[in-house]
């Protein structure tokens, strides 16, 4: 969904040779295509930097068809789940990595030339394009470029040899390649400005209140877990665009809402949040379910980092999702698994909210 970073993945590609532009696999390609663009942190190369490919590559990002639902879909049928779990687990391993200052400042970006775009006009405008080059580069060259490498080398691997001819035909590959070109420039002016990450601590006012969240956790993870293993997570069900929803209203909607609210939680909560995902993403089973301790620390952690937010924002996410999700989803989905195991953690979520509602800021 990450309009520019996901056309740097498309160029990025070119020498594979195959070509794979943006949002071909949401998070996936995001994460692939930020991989190639390291930056440092507020030095003036980098806005140059940033104005050189900004400047070259736009006309490229000008023709790509974001309205697509083909940037929504997985990119093959040879790799599973787990595969992608795998690969999902290094740009969350790199991500908890991110200075929080420079995330949350690429976060704000997105969330800027979201608010230009429709469906007649998706394209995003040539300054908030430069000004997200720029943040993404300086997030990436605050991770170590070992971490940058492993989440560009596990998204190859599970991306099919037939996506990259085929994207290619939609585009003109001229302006590809120059787009490609300048990547490489602005790659090379990344490494060599790599910054030093800092995570300020949790405010002693909001850290004080985090305790009663563990217990509450505790509780929700015991009374849910049932209901976790009655889900199929093999399913490629969750790689499917969501019925009745356009790209520009999903990104519009839900996806800008989650980036204002991720935005505003607490760097060392969110940190802390990702390294419980990827401790768990670990020690999943075939099934792909995480034991029941990795999933009640993850429990605890997304609790603590949505209380450091605003719950006016927690609500917008809410009811985002609740006008743009179709009924008949959560029927399907209710149909899959068993009912009192799916009441009993609605109930015990509900308690959690309450918990977590008393400690928010």
């Amino acid at each position: 969904m990450l309009m520019a970073a996901g056309a740097l993945a498309a160029v990025w590609h070119l020498r594979q040779p195959s070509f794979v532009p943006p949002r071909h696999v949401g998070p996936a390609a995001t994460a692939a295509a930020a991989a190639a663009v390291s930056t440092p942190a507020f030095a003036d190369e980098i806005g140059d930097a940033a104005k050189k490919l900004s400047d070259a590559s736009y006309p490229f990002l000008k023709e790509i068809d974001w309205n697509s639902y083909a940037f929504l879909s997985k990119p093959g049928t040879a790799a599973s789940a787990a595969d992608w779990a795998k690969a999902v687990d290094k740009m969350i391993v790199m991500g908890a990595s991110m200075d929080p200052a420079l995330l949350k400042a690429g976060v704000q970006a997105h969330h800027k030339a979201i608010a230009s775009t429709s469906t007649a006009n998706p394209v995003i405008g040539k300054g908030d394009y430069e000004a997200i080059n720029a943040a993404i580069g300086r997030m990436i060259a605050s991770v170590p470029e070992s971490q940058v490498m492993d989440v560009y080398n596990s998204i190859s691997a599970l991306v099919s040899p037939d996506v990259g001819p085929f994207l290619m035909s939609t585009v003109n590959e001229a302006d590809a390649k120059a787009a490609y070109s300048a990547l490489m420039d602005f790659k090379d002016v990344v490494k060599k400005n790599p910054i030093k990450p800092t995570v300020s601590d949790t405010p002693a006012a909001l850290s004080g209140k985090l305790g009663p969240i563990n217990a509450a956790a505790e509780k929700l993870s015991a009374a849910s877990y049932p209901f976790i293993k009655d889900i199929d997570w093999t399913s490629d069900l969750y790689l499917k665009p969501l019925p009745g929803v356009t790209p520009n209203q999903a990104m519009k909607g839900p996806i800008d809402k989650m980036l204002v609210m991720g935005a505003s939680m607490d760097g060392k909560l969110l940190k802390e949040a990702a390294e419980a995902h990827h401790k768990a993403l670990g020690s999943m089973d075939a099934k792909l379910v995480t034991s029941a301790g990795d999933y009640a620390a993850i429990n605890a952690a997304l609790g603590k980092a949505i209380a450091s937010v605003p719950s006016s924002q927690v609500m917008d996410v809410y009811n985002s999702f609740a006008k743009t999700l179709n009924p008949v989803i959560a029927n399907n989905l209710f149909s899959t698994v068993v009912p009192n195991d799916a009441q009993a953690a609605y109930v015990a979520f509900l308690n959690f909210k309450d918990t977590v509602k008393a400690a928010q800021r």
